[in-house]
């Protein structure tokens, strides 16, 4: 599939990773360039072809949760999908990825304290059948996020 994004479309979804509830008046008020009719079309086009999407993203650490770690997780050949996908389903689990290397599950943990963290690779992962080895990575902080990700302007035509 061929994506063909231009110059206004980037402005666009800039703009809305910035602030997801600016409106398209607003949107078309900061760019200067365009109506909001225009906006408002391109915003719909950009979400009914699965290019973005607009969500809501909680802040853990407004919450209480403090602690995040990278697990890596070694599994039993057969078994990185079952087990990825039952791992996906704890609350306290933010990301799971099936890899390649040496471990065959990543996956970002995200907890209150390090007891809990502790607990929650040593009893639930650690014990899971199927589980050989899990890595634990502690992240004191992240530089850069999905929510800091960029389209790279390799992508957009000009328009």
């Amino acid at each position: 599939m061929t994506i063909k994004l231009d110059q206004l479309d980037k402005e666009i979804i800039d703009l809305l990773t910035q602030d997801g509830r600016m409106s398209c008046a607003k949107i078309a008020r900061a760019i200067g360039t365009v109506s909001e009719r225009s906006v408002r079309y391109r915003l719909e086009k950009l979400i009914a072809e699965n290019i973005i999407r607009i969500n809501a993203i909680p802040v853990p650490q407004s919450l209480g949760f403090s602690v995040v770690a990278t697990v890596y997780i070694e599994v039993d050949s057969g078994q990185v999908l079952d087990i990825a996908r039952r791992i996906a389903e704890y609350e306290n689990v933010s990301y799971v990825a099936c890899s390649t290397g040496e471990s065959d599950i990543s996956i970002q943990i995200i907890t209150q304290t390090n007891r809990e963290l502790y607990e929650f690779v040593t009893e639930v992962l650690g014990k899971m059948p199927g589980v050989r080895k899990t890595t634990t990575l502690m992240v004191p902080f992240i530089v850069k996020d999905i929510e800091q990700w960029r389209i790279p302007s390799s992508i957009f035509r000009d328009s």
